[in-house]
C-alpha cells in the first residue's frame, strides 16, 4: 500500500478543512465574538499545521490510486474531519470533554444531528454557525469537495467517487470525475441560495436562514435554535419551504442534473423517485389521519402539516423537528421508526439504506421465492425497465446483512448502560442511519449527553460506518485489506 500517496491526498483535504472554518471565524467577527474568533484562529492554525505536515510526508503516486489507498483516504478523511471539527468546540469552551467535542464534530459531518448540548440557544453564534456549516460540507460529501477542488487524480479518482456518493450505484454526470464533483457541488450551492432566499421571504433573518439551510439540503438536522423548527410555529410557511427541500434533498441529484441540461422535467419517470415520493406522501396521510382520529390533533391542516414534516424529516434522515412526536400515540410513533431504516434515494445527501436498495432487495427476493416454483428459470432482477447486474444485487443483500447487523450489535451493546431496548435501539438506528432523533430518552425535544462515554464512543464509530455505507469500515476490518 502507497501510504505516501495517502498522507499526500489527506493532507490536501485538511488543508482545505481548515480553509473552511474561515467562515464561522468570519462569523463570529459579524457578531462581535472575539474569544471565540481566537478560538477558530487558534483550530485553523492547528488544522492547517497538521494537513501541511502530512503533505509533506506524503508523495504523488506513481500510475494509477488503487482501492486500497482510496478506501483509506475515504475513512482517514472522515475520521479527520471528525476529530479536527471537534477543536472549535474544545476551543471555545462549549464542550469541556473530549469525547463530547468528537460526538457533535462527528454528528455534524456525517449530517447525523444527534447532539449532547444541552442548551443549545446559550451557545455563541459562531460556533453554532460551524455546527450546521459542518453538516453542509458533510452532505454532499467532503471526498466530493475534494476531487471538485483539487486537480485530476487519475484513474483512482473515480473510485474515491464511488465510495462517496451514497446509493447502491454512484453515476458520474460527466467524463470526468473532477467536472462531475464540480457539477454537483454547483446543484447544491444553488439549491442553497435558493432555499436562503425563500427562507429570508418568510420572515427569518440571515443567520436563521444559512444555519436551516445548510443543515437541510445536507439533510442534518441541527438548529441554533432549542425549539428546533417549531421555534418558527407562528409561521406556517417556513415549515412548507423547509418540506419542499428536505424532499429536494432526499432525491437523487442526478435527476436535477438532467433537469438543468435540458433533458426535460423527468423526476416522476424515476422508478425511485416514485417510490420515494409515494412512501411520503402515503405515510404523510395514513400519520395525519391517525393523529386526528387519537385526538391528538382537533384542526385538519395541523395534523396533516405536522404529519408531513415528521415524515420528511424522518425519512430523508433530516431530523428536524416540528412537534415532540414522542408524545404521538404508538402506531404513529413505530411507523416514524420504521421510515428510518429507509431513507431518501441513492445519490441524495440522505443516509439510512436508501429506497433503491429497498426496492432491489424486494425485488431480489421476490425472484428467490419464483426460483421456488421454477428452479431452472433464468430470472434477472429489473428496476425502471432496466437489468440490474448480479453484482450489485449481491452487494445490496451483503449491505443489508451487515447495516442490520451494525444495528442489532449497536442496540444490545447500549443496553449495558443500563438504558431500555426502546431507547437504545433508536438511539442506534438513529445514529447509524444518519437520522438524529429517536424515541423515549432520545426522543425530539431531548440529547444524548446522558450516555457514558464510551457508549458516545460506539455512537460515533456507528455514524462514521452509516455515512460510509458500511462496506469501507467493513474492508479496514479484514486482515486482506492490510496485506501485500
Amino acid at each position: 500500500m502507497n501510504l505516501r500517496a495517502v498522507s499526500l491526498f489527506l493532507g490536501r483535504l485538511v488543508l482545505v478543512l481548515a480553509a473552511a472554518q474561515v467562515f464561522p471565524l468570519l462569523c463570529c467577527l459579524a457578531y462581535s465574538e472575539g474569544a471565540a474568533a481566537l478560538a477558530f484562529a487558534g483550530s485553523i492554525v492547528v488544522s492547517a499545521a497538521f494537513g501541511g505536515l502530512l503533505v509533506r510526508v506524503g508523495r504523488s503516486p506513481q500510475g494509477e490510486l488503487y482501492r486500497r489507498e482510496g478506501i483509506l483516504i475515504v475513512v482517514l478523511g472522515w475520521v479527520f474531519a471528525s476529530i479536527l471539527g471537534a477543536l472549535p468546540y474544545l476551543l471555545t469552551g462549549t464542550l469541556s470533554l473530549p469525547i463530547d467535542a468528537l460526538f457533535e464534530s462527528a454528528s455534524g459531518f456525517t449530517t447525523t444531528g444527534s447532539t449532547v448540548l444541552v442548551d443549545i440557544a446559550a451557545q455563541g453564534r459562531g460556533i453554532l454557525f460551524w455546527r450546521s456549516f459542518s453538516q453542509w460540507l458533510g452532505g454532499m460529501g467532503i471526498i466530493v469537495l475534494f476531487l471538485a477542488l483539487l486537480p485530476e487524480l487519475g484513474p483512482g479518482s473515480r473510485f474515491l467517487y464511488k465510495l462517496e456518493v451514497p446509493g447502491p450505484t454512484a453515476e458520474a454526470l460527466a467524463p470526468r470525475i473532477r467536472d462531475t464533483a464540480a457539477v454537483l457541488w454547483r446543484l447544491y450551492l444553488g439549491l442553497t441560495v435558493v432555499q436562503t432566499l425563500l427562507l429570508m421571504a418568510c420572515g427569518l433573518d440571515l443567520y436563521d436562514a444559512l444555519t436551516h439551510t445548510f443543515s437541510t439540503l445536507s439533510t442534518g438536522g441541527f438548529s441554533p435554535r432549542n425549539d428546533s423548527v417549531a421555534a418558527f410555529a407562528s409561521t406556517p410557511m417556513v415549515s412548507v419551504v423547509i418540506i419542499v427541500f428536505m424532499v429536494l434533498a432526499g432525491a437523487n441529484f442526478s435527476l436535477y442534473f438532467g433537469v438543468w441540461r435540458g433533458r426535460g422535467w423527468n423526476l416522476f419517470r424515476d422508478s425511485e423517485f416514485r417510490l420515494y415520493t409515494f412512501i411520503l406522501v402515503g405515510s404523510s396521510l395514513v400519520i395525519g389521519l391517525h393523529l386526528l382520529s387519537q385526538g391528538t390533533y382537533t384542526e385538519s391542516f395541523e395534523a396533516v402539516l405536522a404529519a408531513t414534516f415528521q415524515v420528511v424529516s424522518v425519512t430523508t434522515t433530516t431530523g428536524f423537528a416540528t412537534t415532540d412526536f414522542e408524545q404521538w400515540p404508538n402506531f404513529s410513533r413505530m411507523l416514524l421508526v420504521a421510515l428510518m431504516f429507509v431513507g431518501g434515494c441513492a445519490g441524495s445527501t440522505s443516509g439510512s439504506m436508501k429506497v433503491m436498495r429497498m426496492v432491489i432487495g424486494l425485488k431480489s427476493a421476490m425472484r428467490e421465492v419464483r426460483y421456488i416454483f421454477s428452479p431452472n428459470t433464468q430470472a434477472a432482477v429489473f428496476v425502471g425497465g432496466n437489468a440490474v447486474p448480479d453484482p450489485i444485487v449481491r452487494s445490496v443483500t451483503g449491505f443489508f446483512i451487515l447495516f442490520l447487523t451494525s444495528w442489532g450489535v449497536g442496540t444490545i451493546l447500549l443496553t449495558l448502560d443500563g438504558h431500555s431496548l426502546l431507547t437504545a435501539s433508536t438511539a442506534a438506528i438513529a445514529t447509524l442511519g444518519n437520522v438524529g432523533p429517536g424515541l423515549e430518552k432520545v426522543g425530539p425535544v431531548e440529547n444524548f449527553a446522558f450516555f457514558s462515554s464510551w457508549s458516545k464512543l460506539l455512537m460515533i464509530v456507528l455514524m462514521w460506518v452509516g455515512r460510509l455505507e458500511v462496506y469501507a469500515i467493513a474492508a479496514l476490518a479484514n486482515p486482506r485489506f492490510w496485506g501485500r
